[in-house]
């Protein structure tokens, strides 16, 4: 029989999870006691599923049971949030879901499947990464921002640029890019990195700023070159490339993020067992050191932490996608 590893309750203390009167019996629910289905709303491949799997793997192994992960990609990410919304909320269907859910999508769809605010409940934060310009060496000679506008400008037919979908931080964030500096640019929406990268290896699209992390096996193997990232300061991934800031371009800082989920409605002692098990993962140094060299950084909250950075962020991305005219169906 597999051994369950369970966290010390002083450390459920600290983190605030449990009050010093908990009872042995939520501090140890017996959740998960059955295979867990993870959606991830994105396809295999990209940044969002390649994390997903490091967390489910290592759940798996602490608790003994499947963590079996679904992609359900499609409607930039309202698909598979829509899965686990409409999923039973008995705690054994969870899964990824970025900022574009939490606080993007209310402002671009005119309506949504379903309501994050009433049919969804955080578990924790999961991950943050900074979005990174990216454009195929073979195709663009550009090696800073600077270069790439005045490369852009020169060409007759324009540019190109690519996207996990409408809407999205990549999208907002390269439209922003084409706005301020007046450039010729057209976007092209892809359902994930996994099928954008190989559109700009071919130089069907000329550039994008992505979220990092599926981007860095590319970076590093010369078939990509990174031209800055959107973090305020530089990541560890990739030491060597500038901030925008650095690069030359002003007031460009954007971070993608993403929380893990259950539907609401989970019973109060599975939502505090699977918090825990969250914290412990994402706070252990060795699933730290993954995340930074797939190129994200590693977080764990409340739940109402995520709640209280979504509705902090949403005022800045509703003015994103006024400024950019993004809108969906």
């Amino acid at each position: 029989m597999t051994n369950i590893i369970r966290p010390a309750r002083r450390t459920l203390l600290a983190a605030g999870l449990l009050s010093p009167l908990a009872s042995p019996a939520i501090a140890q629910s017996p959740w998960p006691n059955r295979p867990v289905r993870v959606i991830v709303p994105w396809p295999p491949g990209g940044s969002t599923d390649v994390l997903a799997r490091i967390v489910a793997e290592r759940m798996q192994a602490i608790t003994g049971q499947p963590f079996a992960v679904e992609n359900r990609s499609g409607a930039a990410g309202n698909i598979g949030a829509d899965a686990i919304a409409k999923s039973t909320p008995d705690g054994y269907t969870m899964g990824p879901l970025t900022l574009t859910v939490w606080a993007i999508h209310m402002f671009l769809y005119d309506r949504m499947p379903f309501n994050p605010d009433t049919e969804l409940q955080p578990i924790s934060m999961h991950w943050e990464l900074p979005n990174v310009f990216a454009v195929p060496s073979q195709h663009v000679p550009a090696r800073n921002p600077r270069e790439f506008i005045e490369w852009a400008r020169a060409r007759r037919q324009g540019v190109a640029y690519g996207s996990p979908g409408v809407g999205t931080s990549p999208h907002l964030s390269g439209a922003l890019f084409a706005n301020r500096h007046q450039l010729d640019a057209t976007h092209v929406p892809f359902r994930g990195a996994a099928q954008t990268i190989p559109a700009m290896l071919q130089g069907d699209v000329n550039f994008a700023i992505d979220n990092l992390a599926s981007y860095v096996p590319v970076i590093a193997d010369g078939r990509m070159r990174a031209l800055a990232v959107t973090s305020a300061e530089r990541h560890p991934a990739l030491p060597d490339t500038p901030t925008m800031a650095e690069a030359g371009i002003e007031n460009f800082v954007v971070a993608s993020w993403c929380a893990y989920a259950f539907p609401a409605g989970v019973p109060a002692p599975i939502l505090q067992r699977a918090n825990q098990l969250m914290q412990e993962i994402h706070n252990d140094p060795a699933i730290q050191e993954r995340f930074i060299r797939a190129g994200g950084r590693a977080m764990a909250s409340t739940p109402d932490g995520v709640w209280e950075r979504a509705r902090r962020e949403r005022p800045m991305w509703e003015e994103m996608a006024r400024i950019t005219g993004a809108r969906l169906g």
